[in-house]
C-alpha cells in the first residue's frame, strides 16, 4: 500500500480543522507555538518511509517520553513497577489530585501525572545521571545523536510546576517516592521537554511496532510479553480521559502529548507519528486525532 497517497490526502483534508483547538497555554513557552502546523510521518517495518506537511519540524514530546521511561524501568524492574502504579484508566484529567488521594498515593496507570512522577522516580534511583540516561536511550532507539532537551520549554515547565509538585508531595506523604520531589519534578520536566519531529518519533516507536526489539540494530529493548502489554497500556490509557473514544475510533496502541504530538503503531508493521499543535478539551491533538481515526479507516487495519 503506498501510505503516501493516504497521509497527503488527509492532510489535504484536516488543513480545514485549524482553528477548532487551542494551544496548551498553561506553559508559557507551549503557547508560543505556531498554531496552524501540521505533519504526519510513518516508518514500516519493511524500511519504507513516507511524509507530508511539518514532519521535519521539532517539537516538544511532552508526555509521550512517558512511554520511553516506562519502558527504561520496566526492562530493569519488570513487573515490580506495577507495586508503585496501577494499570487501570483513570477516567479524570491527567493531573487530578483528588483520585491520587482517595488512592492512598498509588497513581491509576502510568500514563497520567502521578503515575510518570513515580516512573521517573524509579528511574532516577535506577541511573546515576538520568537526564542523560533518558536521552541516550531516546538516542539509541530512533538512531539519531542529535536529540536534546529544549532548554526553553524545560525552564517554563520547571517554573510552573506546582501541580506536579503537589501530586510528588502528596505521592511522598504516602511512601510512594524515593527521591527528593523537585529533583523528580526537574528531571520530568526535561524529560516532557526532549524536543523531536515526526519523524524521529516514529523511528522512536518501531521497537514497540518490532515486538520490543530495536529494528536498527536488534537490540532487544523489551521481552516480547513487556511489550505488549506496554502496547495495552498504551490503548486504555494513552490519551487520558479520552482514550476509550481514541481505542474505538483509531484501534491503536499510542501516546499523545499536550505538545501536539500523537505517536502510535500497528504491532508488525508500522510506527506513526502526527503533530499539530492545536489541543481538543481533552488535551490531545484536534488534528492528530482525527488523522489516526481516518488512517485506519482509509487503510483498513487497525490492531482490530
Amino acid at each position: 500500500m503506498d501510505y503516501g497517497i493516504v497521509i497527503e490526502k488527509i492532510h489535504q483534508e484536516l488543513k480545514a480543522y485549524w482553528g477548532k483547538g487551542k494551544v496548551a497555554d498553561y506553559i508559557p513557552a507551549l503557547a508560543e507555538v505556531e498554531p496552524k502546523r501540521y505533519g504526519i510521518a510513518i516508518e514500516t517495518l519493511d524500511g519504507h518511509s513516507f511524509q507530508v506537511g511539518d514532519a521535519d519540524i521539532r517539537f516538544s514530546i511532552q508526555s509521550i517520553s512517558k512511554v520511553f521511561a516506562l519502558a527504561m524501568v520496566t526492562r530493569h524492574l519488570g513487573d515490580r513497577i506495577w507495586k508503585f502504579v496501577g494499570r487501570e484508566p483513570s477516567g479524570n484529567p491527567f493531573n487530578s489530585l483528588v483520585q491520587l488521594e482517595y488512592e492512598h498515593g498509588i497513581p491509576r496507570n502510568p500514563f497520567i501525572n502521578a503515575g510518570a512522577l513515580v516512573v521517573t522516580d524509579r528511574l532516577m534511583s535506577l541511573y546515576e545521571q538520568p537526564k542523560d540516561a533518558i536521552l541516550q536511550f531516546v538516542r539509541g532507539i530512533c538512531g539519531n545523536d542529535d536529540i536534546y532537551y529544549d532548554k526553553h520549554i524545560a525552564r517554563s515547565e520547571r517554573e510552573h510546576a506546582d501541580r506536579n509538585m503537589a501530586l510528588g508531595y502528596l505521592m511522598k506523604s504516602f511512601g510512594n517516592m524515593e527521591n527528593d520531589v523537585e529533583d523528580v519534578v526537574d528531571v520530568y520536566c526535561h524529560q516532557c521537554a526532549i524536543a523531536m519531529n515526526c519523524k524521529e518519533l516514529t523511528r522512536a516507536f518501531l521497537f514497540l511496532a518490532n515486538h520490543g526489539v530495536n529494528p536498527f540494530n536488534q537490540e532487544k529493548i523489551l521481552t516480547v510479553s513487556q511489550s505488549k502489554r506496554l502496547g495495552a497500556l498504551m490503548l486504555t490509557c494513552g490519551f487520558y480521559d479520552e482514550s476509550g473514544d481514541f481505542a474505538f475510533r483509531a484501534g491503536l496502541p499510542g501516546k499523545s502529548g499536550v505538545g501536539g504530538g500523537v505517536a502510535a503503531y500497528i504491532p508488525g508493521n508500522l510506527a506513526i507519528t502526527v503533530w499539530s499543535p492545536e489541543l481538543n478539551r481533552h488535551g490531545n491533538s484536534l488534528i492528530g486525532m482525527e488523522t489516526l481515526e481516518r488512517f485506519t479507516t482509509d487503510i483498513n487495519n487497525s490492531i482490530f
